[in-house]
């Protein structure tokens, strides 16, 4: 197979080391990078490419990845801003939910992926209801997902009876084993949403089949005070107590941990998803990240879904990441650029379970790559990439996007889906989810 060239840039291949290739060039065969170093040092002729790509002189990195969101929430943007967490989620989500469709759920997922593409997202892990139609948006957009269907102890407008709910999951598991970029994990939402017998019956099915448990767990300290009078013990004793806490774990939020938590989720080997932004949106509170990164836990950063964000660029997300650490601890050390761009790549991949082949730009690994567009005025000049990446970028400066080989978007025009008919679409089904009119 010719391959596909990724020219003319500086290549921050987001490795341990941190390795920067001024002048850089990439070679991709199939879903595979075979060269990342130097432009000039190749030796195969310009007609071996099966195309080429100009990074024009930008920033050629690994695609992002985020660690949680609710893709088809998309459809909810905006939909009930400035409340608090149980107001929001019993009082406008919840009820909203109870009239979703797996027509809806595809197209706010094909919209979240048309938004992810755009903005430089190439992996993403998906929490939501109807997920198999979730995981064909990823796949119909050319994205790389963990998906999972959420978990509640209450019927729902997807599974009715939560034992259909556990047969779908394991089915859903069963499906994407084998596909080339989607995968499932096992969601049950949170721990006061889901029962005692439901937890069990998820962390079996993790254990028995090795999928990620995705769980929603000490987003504030409301929550904790509630799973303290419902299961006698702070959120992460239940999950210990409950045999969950393991290397298949993977939490969202994280913000009321204390140290000795977070020593015992990184002595797990346990995931834990940042979600700056929505946290404070909905006023949850502030992670612990420093203590996190500290202590080794496999932090990634998420943006959370569009209903409590309302975006999904990671781009801002590292920027409000970085400064909300820096403003809460009263220190401009800590979460430096290259640590949070490391949260969207090369951290983000070992939350992903492929620290070696995926947010890293090497031979070998997976040909997920996107190149930032410098020649703009609020990136110039540059003097340190990982800075402007975190501090001054945004997602509209993404000028290619490629996953798993496959170029979805170049010189900003996105290839890999009809841009007109998927907000089109979106913007229909959220009229007949909500019953209100949008713009």
């Amino acid at each position: 197979m010719k391959e596909l060239c990724i020219k003319n840039g500086t290549i921050l291949t987001m490795d341990e080391a941190g390795t920067v290739i001024h002048d850089g060039m990439l070679w991709i065969e199939g879903s595979r990078i075979t060269y990342c170093g130097p432009a000039g040092s190749e030796t195969k002729p310009r007609s071996h490419w099966r195309r080429d790509l100009d990074a024009r002189g930008g920033l050629i990195m690994p695609g992002l990845i985020n660690g949680h969101t609710h893709a088809p929430m998309t459809l909810m943007r905006g939909l009930a801003d400035d409340l608090p967490l149980d107001v929001w989620l019993s009082q406008h989500i919840f009820p909203a939910e109870k009239n979703l469709t797996s027509e809806a759920v595809y197209w706010g997922a094909m919209l979240a992926c048309l938004e992810m593409i755009r903005s430089g997202t190439t992996s993403f892990c998906d929490m939501y209801l109807f997920a198999g139609q979730v995981a064909q948006a990823a796949h119909d957009a050319g994205l790389r997902a963990v998906v999972g269907e959420v978990l509640y102890d209450f019927d729902s407008p997807s599974y009715g009876k939560i034992e259909n709910g556990l047969a779908l999951t394991r089915e859903l598991i069963d499906k994407l084993a084998p596909h080339p970029r989607l995968s499932a994990a096992v969601m049950p939402h949170a721990l006061y949403t889901c029962s005692r017998s439901l937890m069990e019956s998820a962390g079996a099915i993790s254990a028995e089949t090795g999928a990620a448990l995705d769980t929603h767990l000490a987003e504030n300290t409301g929550e904790t005070v509630e799973v303290q009078k419902s299961w006698g013990a702070r959120p992460l004793a239940v999950l210990e107590e409950l045999g969950l806490v393991n290397e298949r774990l993977w939490i969202n939020h994280g913000v009321d941990l204390n140290q000795a938590e977070i020593e015992r989720l990184a002595a797990a080997g346990a995931r834990v998803t940042h979600c700056p932004e929505s946290n404070m949106k909905l006023a949850n509170g502030v992670a612990p990240l420093p203590e996190m990164l500290a202590a080794g836990v496999k932090v990634c950063l998420g943006t959370d879904g569009c209903a409590s964000n309302n975006d999904q660029d990671l781009f801002g997300e590292m920027g409000s990441c970085a400064k909300l650490a820096k403003a809460s601890r009263l220190d401009p050390t800590v979460a430096p650029a290259e640590a949070v761009v490391s949260l969207c790549t090369r951290r983000g991949a070992a939350a992903f379970g492929r620290p070696d082949d995926l947010g890293v730009l090497k031979p070998g690994a997976l040909a997920d790559v996107i190149v930032v567009d410098t020649n703009q005025p609020h990136l110039t000049p540059m003097y340190n990439p990982m800075s402007h990446l975190v501090y001054a970028a945004r997602g509209g400066d993404v000028l290619h996007t490629v996953c798993h080989g496959k170029v979805l978007m170049a010189e900003g025009k996105v290839e890999a889906l009809d841009q007109e008919e998927v907000m089109a679409k979106a913007k229909e089904q959220a009229r007949a989810l909500t019953g209100r009119e949008v713009l």
